[in-house]
């Protein structure tokens, strides 16, 4: 057994955190976390945080849920992992029916690889193929449209089509080129636009790209109802379904990003089902296996897959040593399960309107910019100045101080940048969760208290 002082050391020493300056967490009480409970994570000094984050947005029904651990105990005493390079395996056939059973209307075949981006980049070799084996003509169709603050994985070709400068700035030398749309952030608005009275300009701009290099396009790739790692964002009523119709007119594919915004996260399983919008190809990960194994998952309509049906040479030459990991596809089968058994997204509906009442009370804080929801997903801005909504220095690191606020009144949280995050499980109890409010409305009012002459 390790002492306590042996882990914090070997933590700070020798690993390198994602998403982390180190020089400042080394400088801090580091948090390690050794088991968990529905809602909560114990650290090994036996402290309980309620996950107000959902370990960025991995864990769905809570922490050891007794269904999903028996059913990956179960497929270990089979087997744990097989590859599936020219053959099947049990656990990975199922989850591939149940995923289109569950899925958009249209959507008829499943690609599994690791996670989130590589969802991404399968998403983004299939559309390119897709349209050279589709027609000749067609091959000049390899560029993509995405959203400026869009964010959609860490590896190139995700990067590529991301639009966050503090993320992908400097690898702008390695991405490949495509067009940005004007991101649909009604509180900051980059067209200087009002909601209220703007007829969803920002997909008038979408239009204006394609009516220009629809010749060249393959794809649009955007996350629907919530624009998640570009700070919360919430996608204005009416712009995804438009967005649809563009790529119809158009002629080039829709591909959504349902990573962080599917299973339940939004309210309903999937966030474009609010539309009533399908997609050519969907991307799913995090959520897929309630938080218990990596996976992802890339569906694809018919029609894209039977471009790649024939010859030796239209075969799609991409895959993953953990493809359709046994594992993993057993946990994410039993995730689906529990949506099913426990009812779980009619259960999310009173606990979406408390989340709403809730955070009613945190627009009258005076440094707080914009609060923004959709179903389990909350994005909180601050901001230094409430009237011109200019934000905080960032040198300032005010989110990073609330999260850590909070995590003294026993809640973790996350910022993105001055954005605090909320997402909790979908099996939080309501009094956990006016205990996550609570924590995180004091954490705000306590770091930011006569900070507004920074």
């Amino acid at each position: 057994m390790y002492s306590k002082a042996e882990l914090d050391a070997w933590d700070k020493e020798y690993f390198w955190h994602p998403f982390t300056q180190m020089k400042v967490y080394e400088a801090e009480d580091n948090l390690l976390i050794e088991r968990g409970e529905g809602s909560y994570l114990i650290d090994i000094a036996g402290n309980r945080y309620l996950d107000g984050v959902s370990s960025i947005w991995l864990t769905v029904h809570g922490y050891n849920h007794a269904h999903i651990s028996n059913a990956v105990k179960a497929q270990l005493d089979k087997i744990a992992h097989s590859t599936t390079l020219g053959q099947g395996s049990v656990p990975a056939a199922v989850l591939a029916k149940k995923l289109v059973e569950v899925a958009p209307p249209g959507l008829s075949k499943v690609f599994f690889s690791d996670d989130g981006a590589t969802s991404v980049e399968v998403a983004l070799k299939i559309a390119y193929q897709y349209w050279c084996q589709k027609d000749a003509d067609n091959r000049d169709k390899y560029k993509f449209i995405s959203l400026q603050e869009g964010y959609h994985g860490d590896t190139i070709g995700s990067v590529s089509v991301g639009g966050v400068e503090s993320f992908h700035s400097l690898f702008k030398p390695y991405m490949f080129p495509g067009y940005k749309a004007p991101v649909p952030y009604c509180y900051r608005c980059p067209l200087g636009e009002d909601r209220e009275t703007c007829g969803l300009r920002c997909a008038r701009e979408v239009e204006g790209i394609l009516a220009l290099y629809h010749h060249e396009i393959a794809a649009l790739i955007m996350e629907p109802g919530m624009i998640c790692a570009g700070g919360m964002i919430d996608v204005p009523a009416g712009y995804l379904s438009y967005v649809r119709q563009l790529c119809d007119k158009y002629d080039i594919l829709l591909i959504l990003d349902e990573v962080a915004v599917g299973f339940g996260r939004t309210g309903t399983m999937f966030a474009c089902e609010q539309e009533g919008v399908a997609p050519d190809i969907l991307c799913l990960s995090k959520g897929i296996t309630g938080g218990y194994m990596p996976l992802a998952a890339t569906l694809v309509r018919e029609k894209i897959y039977q471009a790649f049906w024939g010859e030796e040479s239209k075969k799609f030459t991409h895959g993953h040593s953990y493809t359709g990991n046994q594992l993993a596809c057993a946990a994410a089968i039993a995730n689906l399960e529990v949506f099913e058994q426990e009812d779980v997204l009619a259960a999310l509906q009173p606990k979406i309107d408390l989340l709403r009442q809730g955070l009613e009370e945190f627009k009258a804080l005076e440094h707080v910019g914009d609060v923004r929801q959709r179903g389990f997903l909350v994005g909180i801005e601050l901001v230094k100045d409430k009237s011109t909504r200019e934000p905080f220095p960032p040198e300032f690191q005010l989110g990073h101080k609330v999260i850590l606020a909070a995590r003294r009144h026993g809640v973790i949280l996350r910022p993105i940048l001055d954005v605090i995050e909320i997402v909790p499980h979908l099996s939080v109890s309501e009094t956990e969760l006016q205990k996550i409010l609570t924590a995180a409305k004091r954490a705000i009012e306590e770091i930011t208290q006569g900070q507004g002459s920074i």
